[in-house]
């Protein structure tokens, strides 16, 4: 399939290190993906369900002690432990190869090892990076045919050139105790062992686009951010484009994907998706910056995806999609989760494919069970998901879950201070990560977990990539919180398609059409700003409480975010931070 010397040798050393009883090269053709999967259905390792219902999907359980990504055996494996940083595991690269290799080492024998050739974004684009992902699971190669552009037309357009992410996976035994998910960012090189779960497994996803990506565009000049991007369009056909960052399971794919409320489409107002989770940028010919979503499917949570929810993204699921770790629905072969519909079936099987009754109390879907979703089929997708050039960047938002403290929406005072406010970010934690769930944790840009090198020269990254742009041609830089609370705990702000309001604001604001309120922490809305028509159970008085930035709670949160800098950072942090953190400090008094 390929004459790449590099490629060759990569996938020769790795055959050699995991003794594999097969080798199968993945061109990318529908007969050889039909084989895999008729495959992995006689093995048992997916189920194909109801092909009237369901056409093309199939149902996949992961071990019961791999549901989740694991930040705690993720690493960094860069030669100098600084280049890490302080928010990643750091492994010294010798010791971590020495140990993976010995862990592989025979690995893949009685099994096939299959070759992924992949392109992250569009092939051929200006953005786009290769990777080969070789993986002992048919489970990977079906989730990477969705996610990514796989085939004999990535080598052919990757050629003789080195420029590829090395991947190697192997499920070995799947063993909670010597499961490793390193990364090397010096040799374009991810190892993943002992794990079947996607976020660990699917090596495009965030091992790639993020953590290797962050790092390659720190050297090259650009940003990988987990960002989705999507385009709201006016009454005149005008199309905007905003990127958004938000921590895991707060409401990043239904912002991705909102239907505006009926005061806006009755008017013509339209969304349309170019991404749910990750964002490429760079600056374009004309001085602004520009995103592609390197990505080809949706990697979504299953739980509270709903009709009302997100309504496209269960349209996105409705053919050629994978299911992990929901409930089967046995009375028609279909699948079910919490959160669906109030009607869970009365003969199923559970995540761990145990017979399951709902009346019993126990949840039958993982809370971190999953689809693999192709792209295509999203009713809102952007007619510009494929345009090698990408979209251009008129606002970013950052936003997390906090219960008192962030206003609605606010707007940052310039650049440098949005590089401020997305180095505070906080958020309350879900199931996404394994681990404790409704804990506060500062989560930068939401890439905590993702950043592939030091945060200090990430956050450097970021002002650096400001002083490139003309002031005229950045992004605005906003933060938004649907998620305020009232006395009783219960949201205030409605949420869901409703968010389209805060975002006709954010454009406004964009394009100079509507003044704000300046406050100690940057520009709020005036409440007449935000269009409320057709809001039949919120009020004037909701919207003032949400939008109000109130001086005590921020000084407390001022303590914190030091704290935060000095505990993590220390004096590696840019100074234009701390700066920032003094005028905060400073607009409280």
């Amino acid at each position: 399939m390929t004459q790449n010397k590099k490629v060759l040798k990569f996938v020769d050393d790795s055959v050699k290190l995991c003794k594999p009883d097969n080798v199968v090269w993945i061109d990318g053709s529908e007969k050889q993906l039909d084989e895999l999967r008729a495959q992995a259905e006689k093995s048992g390792e997916m189920i194909k369900l109801n092909e009237k219902l369901l056409p093309g999907c199939y149902l996949h359980r992961t071990a019961v002690n791999d549901v989740a990504r694991v930040e705690g055996r993720t690493f960094i494996c860069s030669r100098k432990e600084k280049d890490a940083g302080p928010t990643n595991n750091w492994w010294n690269p010798k010791e971590a190869y020495s140990k993976l290799y010995s862990i592989l080492d025979g690995a893949m024998q009685g099994r096939t090892m299959y070759v992924i050739p992949f392109s992250m974004g569009a092939v051929g684009s200006p953005f786009a990076k290769v990777g080969i992902e070789i993986t002992d699971s048919i489970y990977v190669v079906l989730n990477m045919h969705i996610m990514t552009r796989i085939g004999q037309r990535v080598l052919d357009s990757l050629g003789n050139s080195n420029d590829f992410v090395r991947g190697l996976h192997s499920k070995v035994k799947l063993e909670e105790e010597n499961r490793y998910i390193c990364h090397f960012p010096e040799d374009n090189t991810i190892i993943s062992v002992n794990s079947g779960y996607g976020g660990n497994v699917l090596l495009g996803k965030k091992c790639f686009a993020l953590r290797i990506a962050s790092y390659q565009g720190k050297n090259e000049g650009w940003m990988a951010e987990h960002m989705l991007i999507l385009g709201v369009q006016n009454p005149e056909g005008d199309i905007k484009y905003i990127a958004a960052a938000f921590p895991s399971a707060c409401g990043k794919t239904n912002l991705a994907m909102l239907i505006p409320p009926k005061v806006y489409s009755d008017k013509g107002y339209k969304v349309w998706c170019v991404g749910d989770d990750i964002a490429w940028i760079r600056k374009g010919k004309d001085g602004r910056l520009y995103a592609i979503n390197p990505e080809n499917g949706f990697f979504g949570v299953a739980p509270g995806t709903n009709e009302k929810s997100n309504p496209n993204a269960l349209a996105s699921t409705r053919k050629n999609t994978i299911f992990t770790n929901v409930v089967h629905n046995l009375e028609n072969n279909t699948v079910w989760w919490e959160g669906l519909d109030k009607n869970p079936p009365k003969n199923a099987v559970d995540w761990k494919g145990n017979k399951w009754d709902a009346s019993k109390g126990e949840k039958g879907a993982h809370p971190n069970s999953r689809f693999t979703a192709p792209a295509v089929n999203c009713p809102c997708l952007s007619s510009e998901f494929e345009n090698p050039n990408g979209v251009p960047l008129s606002a970013i938002i950052f936003g997390g879950r906090r219960a008192k403290t962030a206003p609605l929406v606010y707007q940052s005072k310039d650049w440098n201070n949005g590089v401020f406010v997305g180095s505070i970010m906080a958020s309350e934690t879900t199931a996404a990560a394994s681990g404790a769930v409704g804990v506060v944790r500062h989560d930068p840009m939401a890439m905590l977990p993702f950043c592939g090198y030091n945060m200090a020269d990430y956050f450097k990254h970021w002002i650096k990539i400001g002083k490139t742009i003309d002031e005229d041609k950045r992004p605005k830089i906003f933060n938004t919180n649907w998620f305020r609370t009232d006395e009783k705990g219960d949201f205030i702000w409605p949420g869901f398609g409703d968010n389209m309001r805060v975002l006709d604001w954010i454009l406004k604001r964009c394009e100079g059409r509507v003044d704000a309120v300046e406050t100690p922490i940057g520009y709020v809305p005036k409440t007449e700003d935000i269009n409320l028509e057709g809001l039949t159970n919120f009020k004037k008085e909701d919207l003032e409480k949400i939008l109000n930035v109130d001086k005590q709670t921020w000084q407390e949160e001022a303590k914190e975010i030091e704290e935060f800098y000095q505990n993590k950072f220390k004096d590696t942090l840019p100074k234009e931070l701390y700066d920032e953190l003094d005028k905060l400090k400073e607009n409280l008094k």
